[in-house]
């Protein structure tokens, strides 16, 4: 069953709030910001495959394969997540799967990757989530570090490839 999010206000001026399929060209324009800086920092040498009817199909059809939320500051958009839920057979629970975080490099130390993260939190609180998990690049130190102060974990490392895990407390 895929998550309704309202809009919520965290401040007077950002806010969170889940994508529609008007967003389907921001959406895609956060994808391709991320590729860049992937490649920005050795993480990603590919071609993203993905277009804007991709994301119109698998995350706006009848059966989403993904979501998204977007961290707004007077109405502007600062960063974006993007998660899927998974399923753990011996768990009997799903986890969240976080495939994207991105915070605009003008938009970076104000709160957003927090906010995003803490309102994945709540979803995953909501759907009795054990954990939310992701991959992240070593050579990104400052979102290592981020990670680090949320209370992440690094439970595995192959080459560059930092696997975290994150089983935040319910907030509020």
């Amino acid at each position: 069953m895929a998550p309704r999010i309202e809009l919520i206000s965290l401040s007077i001026e950002m806010y969170i709030r889940a994508a529609t399929q008007a967003d389907t060209h921001l959406i895609f324009q956060f994808i391709q910001q991320k590729a860049s800086f992937d490649r920005s920092i050795g993480a990603y040498q590919g071609t993203i495959q993905t277009s804007e009817a991709k994301i119109q199909t698998t995350i706006f059809g009848p059966n989403p394969f993904a979501y998204v939320l977007f961290a707004e500051k007077h109405d502007q958009p600062m960063g974006f997540a993007l998660y899927g839920f998974r399923y753990s057979s011996f768990a009997g629970q799903p986890s969240i799967w976080l495939d994207d975080l991105y915070i605009l490099e003008k938009s970076r130390s104000q709160g957003a990757g927090t906010a995003l993260m803490r309102h994945l939190a709540q979803i995953a609180f909501e759907h009795n989530c054990t954990h939310i998990a992701w991959t992240a690049d070593a050579r990104n130190r400052l979102g290592l570090q981020f990670y680090h102060r949320l209370g992440a974990e690094i439970v595995q490392q192959a080459g560059q490839r930092c696997y975290w895990q994150w089983t935040p407390l319910q907030t509020s």
